[in-house]
């Protein structure tokens, strides 16, 4: 009878240089009714319809979810992807208007200067 035991592979965290940076967007909803559900699947399909699969998972797009205070919310994004997630934003048609307001490099600062 052979006995196979198990490896547990425990990696190490990454150093804070090799760390991707990033920037938080703060972006602002005009609209009647919202929904926050809603509002947060429609900025991620279409910054994925306009950025691509590649560029989408590159930027390292991240809708906080507790972070929506009256119809203002925040993303979480690449440094060097902050643009396209801007424009993105501004192509969104419907109903809902969505404006980016500012960014910040932290969410504390982000949230006491735009929220």
């Amino acid at each position: 009878m052979v006995r196979r035991l198990l490896k547990v592979v425990i990696m190490k965290p990454l150093l804070p240089s090799l760390r991707e940076k990033k920037r938080y967007v703060v972006y602002e909803t005009l609209s009647e009714k919202l929904d926050k559900q809603k509002v947060e699947k429609l900025i991620e399909d279409v910054c994925l319809k306009f950025m691509g699969e590649n560029g989408y998972s590159k930027a390292g797009l991240m809708v906080l979810k507790d972070s929506w205070k009256r119809n203002k919310g925040v993303i979480k994004v690449n440094t060097k992807y902050v643009d396209e997630v801007k424009m993105s934003l501004g192509l969104i048609k419907g109903k809902i208007i969505v404006n980016a307001i500012g960014v910040s490099g932290t969410l504390k600062k982000a949230k006491q200067k735009f929220m």
